[in-house]
């Protein structure tokens, strides 16, 4: 458990955001009631809707009982929580706000520690980050302006640009007001207990990692799937698409868990290091042979979507196959797939092992039936499953898959944190081990506009809602 931080202050930019009222207020609320926050802390909602404090500390209320109804259980200790709940109005254009917003902050804190350490969190659409970050900077509220010493840091939610340009050119923008160590990128799957445990499954178990490369191993299968559509997001989707708001960021980082060496040590450059080396490593798309290597498609009614045109092109579904051109994983598929309205709500991570060279029990065919894999489910359930061939009982010599299966709820009673608890802690602590670093954002970009160029001006294949998806997907996997 990490020791109690420093007093400190959060800014919340996009106080009335959807993403604020589902998980950032109701996992700071609890962070509270479980003793992980310090003695004194202020939380400060920025927003440019006209409220007292009295009204956003309803609001607030209204929302957790909404969305959180569970924690809601003292009305004393919500109490002491709202006392510490604060609203500035403010144009995120307009400079003179920011000053105004400096002043609130000195005027809020009794404690020296709350103006002098400060946690920025930009839940707000991605266009604005880096006007906010300009004028934070021109209002002395950035990391290399503090005249008050102690620490500044901001965390960004995805999507971090549009595309390699706007990454870069917003990663500059920001470098320029807060330094790396300072800037946490936010991608709430590396937070899942599932994800962490990749690393640990790998590294601390002899058993599989000798077994962790080309040698063994026939390809790696990812799978983010959602029974839902785009629900109120078409204007978001219109500019992003699928490659841009899964594969670019979730997808990504999953095969680079999957995928990456043994670090050096345990702290976060480490980690990050090896993770970074994966993403610079993957083969790159060319348009003569993309289309042996990429699938697009769109379900069935997304252009009838609120805020999406009639004759969209852009895609709901991507397959993507890469290789990573590295010793440990020559020519091994990584078969990605990820897509909305799909026939049920996964995320998922299957390595399938080579089969035994020579088969005695069935035709040769018959291995794939029941080849050994590695099974980890992200979600919705949280288990690891390990998959091999046994004899049915019998005269017979047949043989069936079986499982043995680790699940994360009967395995420890104690409950774990949620992504955004975890973290928030991590960002306030400094612990940078599960946010993205600059280089890999940069990476990830560079691999989803190859993946664009390659297949530009391709008609996305349409796909029934809660299908599997395209038909044509099987290509993929040829």
């Amino acid at each position: 458990m990490q020791e109690k931080p420093d007093n400190f202050t959060v800014v919340i930019f996009g106080a009335n955001s959807d993403l604020a009222a589902r998980k950032l207020y109701p996992s700071l609320y609890e962070l509270a009631q479980w003793g992980h926050l310090p003695d004194e802390y202020r939380i400060i909602g920025v927003g440019r809707a006209a409220l007292s404090q009295e009204d956003f500390r309803a609001q607030v209320y209204d929302k957790l009982l909404r969305n959180s109804p569970g924690i809601m259980l003292d009305e004393v200790r919500y109490q002491a929580f709202s006392d510490r709940l604060f609203y500035v109005r403010l144009d995120f254009f307009d400079t003179s706000g920011y000053t105004a917003l400096y002043r609130e902050l000195l005027d809020l804190s009794p404690d020296r520690a709350l103006s002098e350490h400060i946690l920025f969190y930009l839940s707000t659409p991605p266009d604005l980050a880096p006007v906010i970050v300009r004028n934070l900077q021109q209002a002395g509220l950035g990391g290399y302006s503090n005249s008050l010493g102690g620490w500044r840091k901001i965390i960004v939610e995805k999507p971090y640009g549009r595309d390699l340009q706007t990454a870069r050119e917003l990663n500059a923008v920001i470098g320029k007001v807060f330094s790396e160590e300072c800037i946490f990128r936010i991608d709430h799957y590396l937070g899942k207990e599932p994800v962490q445990n990749i690393m640990v499954f790998r590294f601390s178990n002899g058993i599989f990692e000798p077994l962790w490369s080309r040698n063994y191993i026939a390809n790696i299968e990812i799978t983010i799937a959602e029974d839902f559509g785009i629900r109120d997001r078409g204007a978001f989707y219109e500019e992003a698409g699928l490659l841009r708001d899964i594969m670019q960021n979730h997808a990504l980082q999953l095969l680079a868990a999957v995928a990456m060496e043994p670090p050096v040590d345990l702290s976060a450059d480490s980690v990050r290091d090896e993770k970074a080396k994966v993403l610079r490593s993957i083969r790159p798309f060319l348009p003569e042979n993309a289309g042996d290597s990429v699938l697009l498609g769109q379900y069935e009614g997304y252009r009838s979507e609120k805020h999406v045109a009639q004759d969209s092109l852009v895609e709901t579904y991507a397959a993507v196959k890469f290789y990573i051109d590295n010793w440990r994983w020559k020519d091994v598929p990584f078969f990605v797939k990820a897509g909305k309205n799909l026939a049920k709500t996964e995320t998922s991570i299957v390595i399938t092992f080579k089969c035994p060279p020579q088969n005695y029990f069935g035709p040769a065919e018959s291995c794939s039936y029941i080849a050994n894999q590695v099974i980890f489910c992200i979600q919705p359930e949280e288990t690891i499953a390990l998959r091999f061939g046994a004899k049915r009982p019998g005269e017979a010599v047949i043989t069936d898959p079986v499982y043995m299966k680790f699940d994360y709820k009967t395995s420890f009673t104690e409950a774990g944190m949620t992504p955004y608890h975890r973290l928030l802690l991590d960002a306030i602590a400094g612990e940078q081990m599960n946010f993205i670093r600059q280089d890999s954002v940069e990476y990830s970009w560079a691999i989803v506009d190859a993946i664009r160029s390659a297949v530009d001006g391709t008609f996305p294949e349409l796909y029934p809602v809660h299908s599997h998806g395209p038909e044509s997907v099987v290509k993929i996997y040829s």
